[in-house]
């Protein structure tokens, strides 16, 4: 009763606004904030009296690296980090960019 008929018309045909999309440094920071969450959540499961150790230990393959995990210790090894960074890091869009430009090189000069 307050609004013209035509704007509710106009107002209802237009449906939701899209929603925002993240930066990629919101993306990044977004995860980085959700998987401590996370983390901290299944540590808090796991050390309550609702979990059972036992069934959990026989069936990991590491059962001390869990236990520390338990207990606060991080997740991932120092070398699983290094192998991540050696993959997925700037040294990988090094190489990966260097190989482009072989590529490239290679075409202009079959091109010749």
């Amino acid at each position: 009763w307050c609004c013209p008929p035509g704007r509710r018309v106009q107002s209802s045909r237009l449906g939701p606004s899209p929603p925002r999309l993240l930066t990629e440094e919101e993306y990044r920071l977004q995860g980085e904030v959700e998987t401590r969450r996370a983390l901290e959540e299944l540590r808090s499961f796991c050390q309550s009296p609702d979990f059972s150790a036992w069934t959990a230990v026989s069936r990991i393959q590491s059962p001390k690296r869990f236990a520390e995990f338990v207990g606060g210790a991080s997740h991932v090894t120092p070398s699983e980090v290094a192998v991540h960074e050696r993959e997925f890091g700037l040294e990988s869009l090094f190489i990966v960019e260097q190989l482009f430009e072989e590529e490239e090189e290679e075409e202009e000069e079959m091109g010749n």
